[in-house]
């Protein structure tokens, strides 16, 4: 999760969101973010980003 000020694990955000799955982490299906919508359209050098239900800015970082 990116915020304004901070990057932090989806391990402290995502238990409190409904749309979690059921071990408390974003719904990532085939690389896509299940669970919010794509900011914009990435290339192979940028990662994407997605805003979530919650607000919070998504990428998968691996």
């Amino acid at each position: 999760m990116i915020t304004d000020e901070q990057i932090l694990s989806a391990s402290q955000v995502c238990p409190n969101c409904l749309m979690a799955d059921r071990n408390g982490l974003p719904r990532w299906r085939r690389g896509q973010l299940g669970c919010g919508k794509a900011l914009q359209q990435s290339t192979p050098r940028q990662a994407k980003i997605y805003k979530c239900q919650m607000g919070f800015n998504v990428t998968q970082v691996n």
